[in-house]
């Protein structure tokens, strides 16, 4: 079980202060922050439960963030999807659940240490059997008839999940018209018989909650000024980030978990205008990505770690031939195989090192959802302004978690960089011209005047190759040198360019948290954790991780009275780049490789013993 050592900690679960002695009376605790888990077997429809309540949430306007935790097996396995809620804005699944929905008795079991006190549990009771002795005293068991009311309407077994839900409606205050709408859209498609099936059963399962387990509500606060929300994965922002930059190719090999990508683009292909593939395996798409890209297209590619791999090879012949590509790696717990659809953040060094040679890079690491949909436009432009592959660094946590999102704005600027459209008369065009910037002059194949050799030897600055039988004389030595300075300095100028980070937090902290990536929200969350219990905390969470900010990221460690890393990895791989790159050595490290999202409540447990060492 969680550790409880101190006074309720995160600052956006609030009870009120003074209730009222009605509600008092009524045993109804109040709550501005609230979670509810659904849990059981895979088939059990746990996933699209869990949306419809998170969608209900974002129309109600409140702040929503879901978790959905499934095995690579399609049919059984423990399954289980959290949806919390708030009027604020929660940037992690949070430490506690208030209702949960249990499908199956295995879910009791696993999920009852996360119950906070005086949660309740939703059950059937002629199904879901558990010793009363595992429920705390202050845990509210509620046994429900969920098969036998389901029946009356469907004879599918999933109907209980909609009962289930109803009396969650009930129990946490919630909106049941706004749910109905949310029931219709969602099968919508579907006869019109369905809908009225789901909507009776959500209404008997409310009906049924408000008649037996009125005394015992977690009932949420409502927003202050309501406004509907949109609600989207990392994936989906991604995605439409990319069409939002001009992405006209995508291609990729279906495979946990940037598959969510794929599903999006193949969706919205004609709509949006992309050339959508899906490749016989990842060789064949980041060749494909390279080639539409060569052609002029903004290109992007998706895979995971396994995938990343096989593209090593063709990610060097993109530095080699100056080719503009975006390559998302969502990570997932490796080695090889691993835990398929878990998260972890083990990819950094193969990012940094993926491909033989020296070549320019540039590595951004998304901190939210909303951040991945501006990170991907960034990602193309600078792709295209210097001429080189973006790797997106998402893990299987931001990419399949959703998160509502206040707004996106749909103002973007598109820099394609060095494009020329065409070469005067009489001159050669130089593709690979040496200039101070180390950024030559690109076109598009077709373009007047405009003829050269792209090959992945290395060239001349018209193209044409030296590793054959020029590359040992004197001229063509320096030739390779002269090209090889040439693509390096364009990461020295990238370098100067992109936004180093920030702290964030307060200003004379007494403990600097250090994260990169998804890791950022819930270590922000922590940071306020411990801030209400008078620990002065700030937070460097660093998003542009290549070409690495070495001067100002030194200057912000230098200044820290005490520091301590946050990753999902083994070895603490951004600890390593950030001694590599700085000779500063982050000693204090909490890493977590379990394949299990981190939680506040950790991040606060070890951050307390490294601040009263």
């Amino acid at each position: 079980m969680r550790k409880q050592n101190l006074r309720p900690l995160n600052v956006n679960i609030k009870r009120r202060e003074k209730q009222t002695s009605e509600i008092e009376k009524r045993n109804i605790i109040l709550r501005n922050d609230f979670s509810v888990r659904i849990g059981g077997a895979a088939g059990d429809g746990v996933s699209s439960t869990g949306e419809i309540l998170a969608r209900t949430l974002s129309r109600m306007g409140l702040h929503c963030y879901g978790l959905n935790s499934y095995q690579s097996a399609i049919r059984g396995g423990h399954v289980w999807f959290q949806v919390r809620g708030s009027a604020d804005k929660v940037t992690s699944q949070g430490d506690h659940v208030d209702v949960i929905i249990a499908l199956n008795s295995e879910t009791v079991e696993v999920h009852l240490p996360f119950l906070s006190p005086s949660g309740v549990i939703i059950y059937d009771k002629d199904k879901v059997k558990f010793s009363q002795s595992l429920v705390a005293q202050n845990t509210r068991a509620l046994p429900m008839p969920l098969a036998d009311i389901s029946r009356k309407y469907d004879k599918n077994p999933i109907m209980q999940n909609t009962v289930a839900l109803g009396a969650t409606l009930f129990l946490l205050g919630l909106d049941f018209d706004m749910f109905v709408s949310v029931l219709a859209d969602t099968f919508g498609k579907k006869k019109q018989a369905v809908v009225d099936a789901n909507t009776q059963a959500a209404r008997s399962g409310y009906d049924y909650a408000k008649t037996n387990f009125q005394q015992l509500m977690v009932k949420c606060t409502p927003p202050t000024s309501p406004k509907p929300k949109m609600l989207m994965t990392g994936n989906q922002a991604i995605a439409l980030g990319a069409v939002m930059a001009g992405c006209k190719f995508y291609a990729a090999y279906p495979m946990t978990p940037a598959s969510g990508i794929l599903h999006w683009m193949a969706a919205h292909a004609v709509s949006c205008g992309v050339v959508v593939k899906q490749a016989e395996d990842e060789l064949a798409v980041i060749n494909m990505g390279i080639g539409a890209a060569h052609a002029g297209a903004r290109s992007m590619v998706g895979t995971s770690g396994g995938g990343f791999s096989l593209m090593a090879e063709a990610l060097g012949m993109a530095g080699m031939t100056e080719t503009p590509i975006v390559v998302v790696d969502s990570q997932r717990a490796g080695p090889s195989t691993g835990l398929p659809t878990k998260t972890e953040q083990g990819d950094l060094n193969m990012m940094l090192g993926a491909g033989q040679g020296d070549f320019p890079r540039i590595i951004l690491a998304p901190t939210s959802v909303e951040d991945a949909y501006y990170a991907t436009i960034e990602a193309f432009n600078l792709a295209e302004r210097f001429q080189c592959p973006v790797i997106l660094a998402s893990d299987l946590l931001l990419s399949e978690h959703i998160e509502t999102v206040d707004e996106l704005s749909p103002k973007v600027l598109i820099d394609r960089g060095e494009l020329i459209t065409s070469v005067p008369s009489g001159e050669q065009y130089l593709r690979f011209k040496i200039t101070e910037s180390g950024i030559s002059p690109r076109a598009i194949p077709g373009t007047p005047g405009a003829v050269y050799v792209a090959a992945s030897d290395e060239h001349q600055e018209n193209g044409i190759v030296v590793s054959d039988v020029l590359s040992g004389l004197p001229q063509y030595v320096k030739e390779r040198e002269r090209q090889m300075d040439k693509r390096m300095r364009k990461l020295e100028l990238a370098r100067s360019e992109i936004q180093s980070p920030k702290l964030v937090g307060d200003k004379d902290a007494e403990l600097t948290l250090v994260c990169w990536g998804s890791t950022f929200g819930v270590v922000m969350e922590a940071a306020e954790m411990l801030r209400g219990n008078g620990i002065k905390t700030n937070v460097l969470g660093i998003r542009n991780v290549w070409p690495f900010k070495s001067e100002g990221i030194v200057s912000l460690l230098d200044g820290a009275k005490k520091l301590m890393i946050v990753e999902c990895n083994y070895t603490g791989q951004m600890a390593r780049l950030i001694r590599a790159e700085t000779g500063f050595e982050v000693k204090e490290k909490f890493v977590k490789y379990d394949g299990e999202p981190i939680y506040p409540q950790e991040i606060v447990d070890h951050a307390l013993k490294v601040v009263h060492k």
